[in-house]
């Protein structure tokens, strides 16, 4: 069944870009389902490219997804730092990192998406408060 998109996570994004990365597989199935867009945020990138810097290819294929508009880059951490600041405090024994803030916060914005994650602390994070958030992780499948 097609997923109407996916927030975007930088461990799908890496191992999806790089084929060696061991969930590179289950990353491409789950993107090859994919009808609507991938939304992710500017703290997702700089943890990616910092993760590929040295493989140029790579880099050179992220560029690409995101100067064709693969990417979604909607998300303004300007407009949205009171709630991405609440929710680090609230997660601060996880602890949650920036991008994981940004990403929880793309869930409240983005409800009808899961986020397609590597990352098993999306179980313990909640939106609203209180909602679980729906995710796509590799022990789902």
């Amino acid at each position: 069944m097609p997923n109407k998109g996916l927030v975007l996570d930088t461990g799908p994004l890496v191992a999806y870009l790089d084929p060696d990365e061991r969930y590179h597989g289950w990353v491409c199935g789950q993107m090859s389902q994919i009808d609507g867009p991938l939304i992710s945020c500017e703290p997702v990138l700089t943890e990616a490219f910092f993760l590929l810097r040295h493989y140029t290819p790579q880099v050179t294929t992220l560029e690409k997804l995101l100067l064709d508009g693969m990417i979604e880059l909607s998300f303004s951490l300007k407009k949205e730092l009171r709630s991405v600041i609440t929710l680090r405090r609230r997660f601060r024994e996880v602890p949650m990192s920036l991008a994981d803030a940004c990403l929880v916060r793309l869930s409240e914005l983005y409800p009808e998406l899961a986020v397609l994650t590597l990352d098993s602390d999306f179980r313990v994070y909640r939106k609203n408060r209180r909602d679980l958030i729906p995710c796509l992780l590799p022990s789902d499948s």
